[in-house]
């Protein structure tokens, strides 16, 4: 009975993980993250006069990562005000929009850049589906030097009317982009650019990506 039982549980998983995008979500779940983090204390980098706690975070956004950087921020405690650092190429296009969304319901702010063993913020670029996850943070500072790169989107499902289902994802990242206070000018810089597009921090800040440029230490 027992054998028997192993081996419909075992043929169970076996199905489950035949699936690319299960294994995939397993894989980055139990055996190796896409992403590595660091909590660190961040110098007076806004010009505020206040050092505040940053999670940084490095690497591509995967089919779990959103699990994971959950569990990050739980773990360092951050509160409303604390930062997320981010240096990424992109990623899994949902995983970013509901990291972005976990950033603004916690009052967190963002900026792209690495972070040196002072606490400076030096730059660093986040592209794709990083820029998503950017665009969560309450206040998103512009470092001097560093890029933000967007580009057009596609569906990752098989398509049956690539028209449709491009014009659904642009509606998509739209509606959430406006939720969090970005122009549409950066929906339609995707939307144009199916190679990577980089904006500075002055092109950024018209778009209302960047809300408070500062400048590199």
């Amino acid at each position: 009975m027992f054998v028997l039982l192993a081996s419909g549980v075992g043929i169970r998983a076996y199905r489950d993980l035949s699936r690319p995008e299960a294994w995939a979500y397993w894989k980055e779940s139990y055996l190796a993250p896409r992403m590595t983090s660091a909590l660190i204390p961040l110098a007076d980098f806004d010009g505020s006069g206040h050092g505040r706690r940053a999670l940084a975070i490095s690497g591509e956004i995967g089919a779990a990562t959103a699990n994971w950087f959950r569990d990050r921020l739980n773990e360092g405690h951050l509160d409303a005000g604390d930062a997320v650092l981010l240096s990424s190429p992109g990623g899994d296009l949902n995983q970013a929009v509901i990291m972005g969304e976990i950033i603004r319901s916690r009052g967190l702010v963002t900026a792209v850049g690495v972070a040196d063993g002072s606490g400076q913020v030096r730059p660093a670029y986040c592209a794709s589906a990083c820029v998503l996850v950017y665009a969560g943070g309450k206040i998103r500072y512009g470092v001097e030097g560093s890029m933000l790169g967007v580009h057009q989107f596609e569906a990752t499902a098989p398509m049956r009317d690539p028209v449709a289902d491009t014009q659904r994802v642009a509606g998509f990242l739209l509606n959430y982009m406006t939720k969090m206070g970005v122009s549409s000018a950066v929906v339609q810089a995707m939307s144009q650019n199916r190679d990577v597009r980089w904006l500075g921090t002055k092109e950024a800040a018209a778009m209302n990506l960047v809300t408070d440029p500062i400048r590199k230490p």
